[in-house]
Formats: structure tokens, sequence, C-alpha cells
């Protein structure tokens, strides 16, 4: 039997990784489960958790006030060394491009622990945007035993670096794993019905590349097509950054068919999402999610590593700039026929089967 030691920190992280924890879990003569968080987000994450119904082994509970990168990095990297030398694993698995991921990954491979990477070969190939997202997951991929790539564009990345195919697999995305149990028929939320009869617009944004300027531009823009749209209504689940938050009230407040609220758990969210009419954002995990649900995305960045989606035509990437995400949220809004077309586009993102098969290659 392999002890299997899973670590994540973030609620992105641990909605694509309990549907890996549940398939490890379910396969006890094969497998020894030990799930870690590490707590960098805390309440956020707890939501998670609950929704799968996973309870993690270990906690390292690091969240703190006014934390940064510097602090995250160190408390990860010295707390998972101590919970390494407890569990003694034959293999630790990390997901994406998170500090945890990458401060996890470091010291597992000081110890000379083999480590598997969920999500790997990602790349925009500019190290500041995802920043510092872009890093943690190159360095990871250089580092890992197991490379779990979602989609064949990533298996080319990796492979165009020079890493051994042999340690490779094409898995497809757990983010859509998890839709199969978050998305639910008969689904009710306050929202929901508030919205009835109108367009539903859903927001998220945060990058911090974004904030600043970039992200007043975005919402300067959302509004201002909204305001010339009466037919529809938006949402925008606020993050806790505290200068998003300011951004967010300074140009979206007083305009009462635009709901700032605070962040809602996973089922909610998913929910939301697979009902909503159109997708704003400048998120990861959702560029992966709503093409699974035939919801178009227009990405509020320069750069996306998930470039699959927008050559299969369900996301647009429109950068930050006001007058450029004002034109194409108009002309959704406006032309039908391109509505469609990205609301029908295929799901490059695989099938809801991608834990199956990460368990089945540390098996083999």
């Amino acid at each position: 039997m392999k002890r299997v030691l899973v670590v994540f920190g973030t609620r992105p992280e641990a909605i694509k990784m309990c549907p890996l924890v549940k398939e490890l879990k379910g396969r006890p003569d094969e497998f020894e489960t030990v799930v870690c968080v590490t707590g960098q987000h805390r309440s956020m994450l707890d939501q998670v958790l609950e929704a799968f119904s996973v309870e993690p082994d270990r906690d390292l509970d690091i969240m703190r006030a006014q934390q940064d990168l510097f602090d995250i990095t160190s408390d990860v990297l010295l707390g998972f060394r101590e919970v390494m030398t407890e569990v003694e694993p034959d293999v630790v698995l990390v997901h994406g491009d998170t500090t945890t991921s990458f401060a996890a990954a470091l010291a597992a491979f000081y110890l000379h622990v083999r480590i598997g990477h969920v999500e790997a070969g990602l790349r925009t190939y500019n190290l500041q945007s995802p920043w510092p997202e872009e890093f943690n997951r190159q360095v990871v991929d250089t580092i890992s035993d197991y490379l779990f790539a979602p989609t064949e564009t990533a298996r080319r990345n990796l492979i165009a670096e020079g890493k051994d195919s042999a340690k490779i697999s094409v898995t497809g995305n757990t983010g859509i794993d998890a839709l199969r149990t978050t998305v639910r028929d008969g689904y009710r939320h306050e929202i929901i019905d508030w919205a009835a009869g109108s367009r539903l617009i859903l927001i998220t944004a945060h990058r911090r590349e974004n904030l600043g300027e970039p992200m007043r531009a975005m919402f300067r823009a959302i509004r201002r097509v909204m305001e010339e749209h009466p037919d529809t209504k938006a949402v925008y689940p606020i993050h806790m950054n505290p200068q998003v938050r300011e951004a967010a009230h300074a140009e979206l407040d007083g305009f009462e068919r635009l709901r700032l609220i605070e962040p809602m758990g996973v089922l909610d969210f998913h929910n939301l999402m697979a009902r909503s009419h159109l997708i704003l954002t400048d998120s990861g995990g959702i560029q992966e999610e709503a093409p699974s649900l035939g919801v178009p995305v227009l990405v509020m960045r320069d750069t996306t590593e998930r470039p699959e989606g927008v050559e299969a035509g369900t996301l647009k990437l429109v950068g930050t700039a006001e007058e450029d995400i004002y034109r194409e949220f108009a002309h959704l809004l406006d032309d039908d026929d391109a509505y469609q077309a990205m609301a029908h586009a295929s799901n490059p993102y695989g099938d809801g089967h991608a834990s199956e098969r990460i368990v089945a290659c540390l098996v083999d």
C-alpha cells in the first residue's frame, strides 16, 4: 500500500483536489490517503471542505492578517516539513500554481519525496502574468515526478520544455469532476429569483496584476454596458482583498441592477454560474468550468494559460482596457449569433473523469 499525502490551501485548489481525495479514499486497499491543508485561504477553504465532506488530517492554519507571499511561503515550507517528517509519504500531490503548491512541492523536493503535479503544463510564458502563479507552476513542473496535464496543449508545453514524456499523463481537468458533484437540478437561490426575467451576468475579479486602475477600468466598462442594457442584472461575489473591495465600491455602488455580495460557497457559486447568461472574469478556474456548462466567458486579462478555451471559441480574451471590455461585452449582448457560437462551442477541458485517470496512473 502506498501512502499519498495530498496538500492544498486555497478555495480553487480545494475545489479541484477534493474529487481526487474522494477517488483515492475510495481505494483503501491500494492507498493510504492523508490530507493536509495549509489554510492559505481560511473560511473559503472550509466551505469547500464541508461541501465535499472532506476532513483534513493535518491543518497548518497559516492564515493571518496582512499576510504576504513571504509569510505564506515560509510558513508552508516550515510547517509542511514537519508534516512530511510525521507522515513519511511515498508521494505528495499538489495542484496548480498557488504559493501553497510551490512551497509544499519544494519541501517534498528537499526531502527527496516524489511529487505529483495535478494540472501541470499550463503556460503563458510571461512571469508577470499571472503573477506569481506562472512562476509557481513552472517551478513545480520542473521538480515533479508525475505530471498530470489536463489537456494535450499542456502536454505539448511540457514536451517542448524537455520534460520526460514518460512522466506526463493527459487526464482532463479535475475541476470538471467537481461540477458533477456540485451542479444540481432544481437548485434555488434568492439571486436567481431576483434576476428572473433578466439576463444574469456573473462577475469575478481579484488578480494581483489587475489591482488599481486596470480593475477600475474593468468595472467602469461593465457598468456602462449594463446601463445601456436594461434587461441585464449582475452579481459580483466580491473578493476579500481590501484593494479589490475599494475599487468595486468606488465604481459599482449605487447601481441597483448590479449586486455586490460576499463570497459564495462552492455549491452556490457553481449553480449560479450554471444559470448565468455570461461571465466576465479574471479568474483561472472559471475559464475551465464555464465551457462545460455552456456559458460564454470574457476573460479580463492580457494573457491566459488556458488557450484551449480561446481556440475552441468558448472564451474570449478581452484585456483590461475599458473600451475593449465595453465593446466585447456589448457585442455579445447585442449579437445573438455571436453569443450562441460561444455558448455552443465544444468543451476542451475533459469529461469529468480526471480523478479516476490520475489514480489509475498512480496505481500503474
